[in-house]
């Protein structure tokens, strides 16, 4: 039976995007409802029969889609979804999507035309890739080892996307926009290395591999298949250089400038996370 009370609903409320949404959006008083396979109600993608009860007395909903927008399929499932969500009532609805994927864009131009309350935020690679995924282990242990060159990349704060989404979702003005967020300074991965090993007080070193070596090194260890293949996608394809270049994003949805990487890293390094 429906309870009347609005909710917002954040997918992937317990990854590194949803859950720092979550924590805002809490502290300002709104009911959230958590979209995952362990939540009450469950959510899953792959089980669309889980995806109307989730959106039961919800006004606005955050979207990151697991593992990737890019994966073969994801667009029309996001359509689908937003399909749902407009029928059931939503009036606001926030897509994190990603700079220079095909697929992206695609599921983006999919989940406008079916939801016209459509907000945005299509972002570069995270800043917190370096202390919240694997490569935190790979820099703790003094390598971080990827197939990608010296491409320039201007890594985003997480905090800042978090910030720009739960306005998104809480406040008027922002339907119809595309944010495409960015941080203000371009970076290699090996420059971005330098930065983590000064703040760590400690050598860590960068390496570049060929792809296909990654590749082989990655299902060595067990990774499956789906997200070897991605990783190579996003570090030969979405990192050619396409997005070599800073937005203003964060700038139009919030009016303040991004956080800076050495923001970031001076913050990280001080939790000890990248100390062995």
């Amino acid at each position: 039976m429906s309870g009347n009370i609005e909710h917002t609903l954040v997918l992937g409320g317990t990854g590194k995007t949803g859950g720092r949404i979550v924590e805002r959006l809490r502290a300002r008083g709104v009911s959230v409802r958590v979209g995952s396979r362990s939540a009450q109600p469950p959510f899953d993608w792959d089980n669309p029969a889980t995806w109307a009860p989730a959106l039961l007395d919800v006004e606005a909903v955050y979207i990151t889609f697991q593992p990737d927008l890019a994966v073969p399929g994801a667009p029309a499932t996001v359509r689908a979804f937003g399909e749902m969500a407009a029928t059931a009532g939503v009036r606001r609805v926030v897509l994190l999507s990603g700079r220079g994927e095909d697929e992206a864009q695609a599921a983006e131009r999919l989940l406008a035309e079916v939801h016209p309350g459509l907000t945005v935020i299509r972002s570069s690679f995270f800043a917190q890739n370096f202390d919240e995924g694997h490569f935190a282990e790979e820099i703790k242990a003094g390598q971080l080892v990827l197939p990608v060159g010296e491409v320039v990349e201007p890594f985003v704060d997480i905090d800042d996307i978090a910030d720009l989404a739960v306005a998104a979702l809480t406040e008027d003005g922002h339907a119809g926009q595309i944010y495409e967020v960015t941080g203000p300074r371009l970076l290699t991965f090996a420059e971005a290395v330098a930065e983590i090993a000064a703040a760590a007080g400690r050598p860590i070193e960068f390496v570049r591999v060929e792809p296909e070596d990654y590749a082989a090194a990655a299902r060595s260890q067990g990774l499956p298949d789906e997200l070897v293949d991605f990783l190579i996608y996003l570090f030969t394809t979405v990192l050619d250089g396409r997005n070599a270049h800073v937005t203003d994003g964060i700038d139009r949805g919030l009016g303040r400038k991004p956080g800076d990487f050495a923001d970031y890293v001076r913050k990280t390094a001080a939790t000890g996370i990248w100390n062995a």
